[in-house]
């Protein structure tokens, strides 16, 4: 370990429920849960005014509107999180070479690296730059936590939420860890926990007067070393600027099985075209397609191909994905479908695909952009009006949508930019003025951040 805090941990704060509050001037400041709403849904993100009604992240959606039934309950827009994720990493990068993204809203940063930080003071003013710039650019709070190895800058991350920096000085660790849980350590789930509170464990100094040979006998060799060096505060994992992408892949889930063999594989088809947008958003190609089927009784299947050479060739995929769907009894429903790619590379070989001819300028369509329905499916494919989901009205502007049902959509008319909320008006669901729309951005470019957060606090 190094002897200053200079591996800073970012963590955004309810980071898809507070993109949602900072684009609708409306939910700020409330509880907003955002997730899968059907009956099989779960909560991806809740805000921290839905966490004080016990909403949490991974809970069953249908426990989320008991717990907090006057929540709004919002549809992703996963396309505006990865654009807000883009602005936030670009700035991490701009204090460090050496960036580690754990995921659209968590990262680590070496700043030493950098020649950003060498000391604690110069530690805190950097984290502290960082916050006000992720503000600046997005609106958004992020959380900070610096300290001389990952796992102590993560747990410092955690103990600064919401909206807070925290930076542990070397040589306070083990006194910081000594009384904390076990579950604080990274690799310490419920299973291991268990396990660990029935020999009497419970906290992370209590790890440490167990003793390295207690701990291999409790829990196997590679494990039980791990865990002891991890309750002494020792962590050597550097960061690491590049994780080599393993699979790309797409999965959808059905509030009611499909049985339609017809729509079954239409899916599968919209389901490859979206995995080759990420193929090809990634600038990466593979080789192996996967077929992912969960049916109605929730046993899962996989099937896959292995290509002569890799591809992002959307009709490729879609070809190799409807031969393995050939494989699948699908007869008694289907509840999950999806369709990733493996065996990665930075290059394709369209050449060896002759059985794509024809088809190799065929550009990729947009990720709900499906075949013509037939007049049999023309109710399945009625138009869809996700709650949260950004839209337009020829004579209102911009909107989104609170909630659709029974042939109507209403919807909200406000922007990011607005101090108050915007006016609801409710339209027919084939209403010829009423059309999705992107999201606007969080931020106007050259207006800095607004700070009319309601309440101050964060998303």
């Amino acid at each position: 370990m190094r002897n200053a805090p200079t591996i800073l941990h970012l963590d955004m704060d309810a980071f898809y429920a507070s993109v949602e509050q900072a684009s609708k001037p409306s939910l700020r400041g409330k509880a907003v849960v955002v997730g899968g709403l059907g009956p099989r849904g779960v909560v991806a993100t809740a805000s921290y005014e839905a966490r004080v009604f016990g909403v949490h992240s991974a809970m069953p959606m249908a426990q989320a509107r008991r717990l907090a039934p006057n929540a709004a309950y919002l549809v992703p827009r996963f396309t505006l999180y990865r654009s807000v994720s883009e602005q936030v990493m670009a700035l991490l990068h701009e204090l460090s070479p050496l960036v580690e993204p754990l995921s659209l809203d968590e990262a680590f940063v070496d700043l030493e690296a950098g020649g950003t930080a060498w000391d604690a003071a110069s530690a805190q003013v950097a984290g502290e730059r960082l916050r006000a710039d992720i503000r600046a650019a997005t609106g958004l709070c992020g959380s900070v936590g610096l300290a001389a190895s990952k796992m102590l800058a993560k747990i410092a991350s955690e103990q600064a939420k919401p909206d807070g920096l925290v930076l542990i000085e070397p040589g306070t660790e083990r006194a910081l860890l000594g009384p904390m849980p076990v579950r604080t350590l990274p690799g310490v789930g419920p299973a291991t926990g268990d396990h660990l509170r029935r020999a009497g464990i419970t906290t992370v100094d209590e790890i440490a007067e167990a003793g390295e040979d207690e701990l291999v006998r409790l829990l196997g060799k590679a494990h039980g070393h791990a865990l002891y060096a991890m309750a002494l505060a020792h962590d050597e994992r550097p960061v690491v600027a590049e994780r080599e992408a393993k699979s790309v892949s797409v999965e959808d889930t059905y509030d009611v099985d499909i049985h339609d063999r017809v729509r079954v594989g239409t899916e599968v088809r919209r389901l490859a075209d979206r995995c080759v947008r990420r193929l090809r958003e990634a600038g990466l190609s593979g080789r192996t397609i996967v077929l992912k089927v969960r049916r109605y009784d929730f046993s899962t299947l996989t099937r896959s191909e292995t290509l002569r050479g890799p591809t992002d060739d959307p009709a490729v995929v879609r070809e190799a994905a409807a031969r393995l769907l050939d494989s699948v009894d699908t007869t008694g429903g289907v509840r999950l479908l999806g369709v990733g790619v493996t065996g990665l590379a930075d290059y394709t070989q369209e050449d060896l695909f002759a059985q794509a001819a024809g088809e190799a300028a065929e550009t990729v369509p947009a990720e709900d952009d499906v075949a013509a329905p037939t007049a049999a499916q023309e109710a399945v494919t009625e138009r869809r009006w996700p709650a949260g989901h950004d839209v337009r009205h020829a004579e209102y502007g911009h909107g989104w949508v609170q909630g659709s049902g029974l042939g109507r959509v209403t919807v909200r008319f406000e922007t990011p930019g607005a101090v108050t909320a915007g006016r609801v008006r409710t339209f027919r669901v084939d209403d010829p003025e009423l059309e999705p729309a992107d999201p606007l951005p969080l931020v106007e470019k050259g207006r800095g951040v607004r700070v009319d957060r309601a309440g101050g606090g964060p998303g």
